[in-house]
């Protein structure tokens, strides 16, 4: 449940609208989706480099590289920080939807809007970051781009499951292991 510190009363459990159902499912489908999304076009980098073929060196690096983002991406970023928060939010969709929030819950799950200072400062030089790091790595060529994306798809990959598992969870009992961030 929300804590009611938060300003707002918890409803009644097991409540809910058809309408907080369907923000919460979009919150989290639509930034799995997304996730999706990145995967897929990232894939076809990393095939590329295997295709062109990597020496003995360059698999132990993507291997290395892999690795680490799953632990760093994947599960510090991912599993531990972002997806507990999106479940949280979408937990709040669930219980409390409102017209804007559920036609922009995937935005409204990350942290966009409707957020403390804190979280939505955080949400936004994150988004910036991360366009410039594609934006960097857009610049280096075969096979390091396959290389440094391979990385990056296994730490989407992990990231997506878990926010697909933490949302189910959440949603299903109802309990949020986070603060959701409200303002």
């Amino acid at each position: 449940m929300i804590p009611a510190e938060q300003g707002l009363a918890a409803p009644a459990p097991g409540r809910g609208t058809v309408a907080g159902a369907i923000g919460a499912a979009w919150g989290i489908g639509g930034i799995a989706a997304l996730l999706v999304y990145a995967i897929a076009k990232l894939a076809g980098h990393v095939a590329t480099a295997v295709a062109v073929g990597l020496a003995p060196a360059e698999w132990l690096l993507l291997a290395a590289n892999v690795a680490f983002m799953v632990w760093a991406e994947g599960v510090r970023g991912f599993q531990r920080r972002f997806a507990p928060r999106v479940a949280a939010r979408a937990l709040v969709l669930l219980e409390r939807p409102e017209p804007v929030t559920v036609l922009l819950a995937p935005f409204y799950c990350v942290g966009y809007f409707r957020s403390t200072p804190a979280l939505m400062r955080m949400v936004w030089v994150g988004t910036g970051l991360i366009v410039a790091a594609v934006l960097a790595v857009q610049q280096v060529g075969q096979p390091w781009r396959g290389i440094l994306d391979a990385g990056v798809v296994a730490g989407l990959t992990w990231g997506t499951l878990a926010v697909v598992a933490q949302g189910v969870r959440v949603l299903h009992t109802r309990q949020a292991t986070v603060d959701p961030g409200l303002p």
